[in-house]
């Protein structure tokens, strides 16, 4: 079972799977055909390969492979393409040291994903990327990622989001909130000036959100969850609406509606003059962003980074991340 090459289908972790679309090799087809059914070895492998749920799960699926005979390559192959579906930078950052000791022993007939060795290399070449990017070293992130993009051009699409994010940060560092700013309540009434939100509070987080984004919906209860234990731990969330349509208006009061009389947070609508969203280059939804009570920025991107966390730790070591509510349930 051999599949694309691994990042041209990473999509950066939007797709929970990765298909196998390529042929199996003769042999294992005329196998198959003759028992109608798979072996326990394609079943640990299929089972390892697809395997996103938690890390207790992959733990069993890593388990179930190394007893059905998979290579300890194709197991590190495995819990790379798990972090990436995750987005969980800092896990991918520590794999480096097994990636490179791993490099010298590679052998492509033991991979599970790799159709030449550009790609594995260019996979070693992007886990450093990665790790320094974690490490704030633009210089070394730029060469490996270069590098990377050299070894494996058809796999830019995997590489361009880190990118953008370094992009990003550079031009966050000359953004400044003004907190005399006033919004309109999305439930109507007189316009909230920020000030007012952030007294007496450690920092303000700002969700950028839209009721026509799937995302925002399905991530909605993980931002309730999220939005009250900031709240408890006195950040202000603020959560903002960037269109003020009577169509978007109607569709976002109607989103938030189940949330309760009193969702957690702050519900106000962008200004058409002057946009926060402009301002701080907001492209996709949903978005964090992390304001100090400075007004700088601290994080601008997407929720389930974990450097989000770890900016919050900084204002608060007592700030803990919250299970989801998948996990409470």
């Amino acid at each position: 079972m051999r599949l694309l090459p691994i990042l041209a289908s990473l999509a950066v972790a939007t797709h929970p799977v990765i298909a196998d679309t390529t042929e199996a090799p003769p042999e294992k087809n005329e196998a198959k055909a003759d028992s109608g059914v798979s072996s326990p070895r394609e079943i640990a492998l299929d089972n390892l390969l697809s395997e996103r749920e938690s890390d207790k799960a992959l733990d069993t699926a890593i388990a179930d492979a190394r007893k059905n005979g998979i290579s300890e390559q194709a197991i590190l192959e495995a819990r790379f393409l798990y972090h990436v579906d995750r987005r969980e930078d800092d896990a991918i950052a520590a794999m480096l040291p097994e990636f490179e000791k791993q490099g010298a022993n590679f052998k492509l007939e033991d991979s599970e994903i790799f159709s030449v060795k550009e790609d594995w290399l260019a996979v070693l070449d992007y886990v450093k990327a990665i790790d320094s990017l974690k490490k704030g070293d633009k210089t070394a992130f730029k060469s490996h990622i270069t590098e990377a993009f050299w070894l494996s051009p058809h796999q830019a699409s995997a590489f361009a989001p880190h990118i953008e994010r370094m992009r990003l940060e550079d031009a966050m560092r000359s953004v400044k909130i003004d907190f005399t700013t006033r919004l309109a309540p999305l439930a109507a009434g007189d316009a909230v000036p920020l000030d007012q939100l952030m007294k007496d509070k450690k920092a303000m987080l700002i969700h950028f959100w839209s009721p026509l984004s799937r995302e925002c919906e399905t991530s909605m209860p993980d931002f309730v969850i999220t939005a009250k234990a900031l709240g408890e731990k006195g950040i202000a969330v603020v959560s903002l609406l960037p269109d003020d349509s009577p169509k978007m208006l109607t569709a976002a009061r109607d989103m938030i509606h189940p949330l309760g009389a009193t969702p957690p947070g702050a519900w106000l609508v962008d200004s058409r003059g002057k946009p926060l969203a402009r301002d701080l280059r907001v492209q996709g939804l949903p978005v964090f962003v992390l304001v100090s009570n400075e007004g700088m920025i601290l994080f601008n991107g997407d929720p389930t980074d974990d450097a989000f966390w770890d900016s919050l730790t900084k204002i608060d070591p007592g700030i803990v991340r919250p299970e989801s509510h998948e996990a409470g349930e």
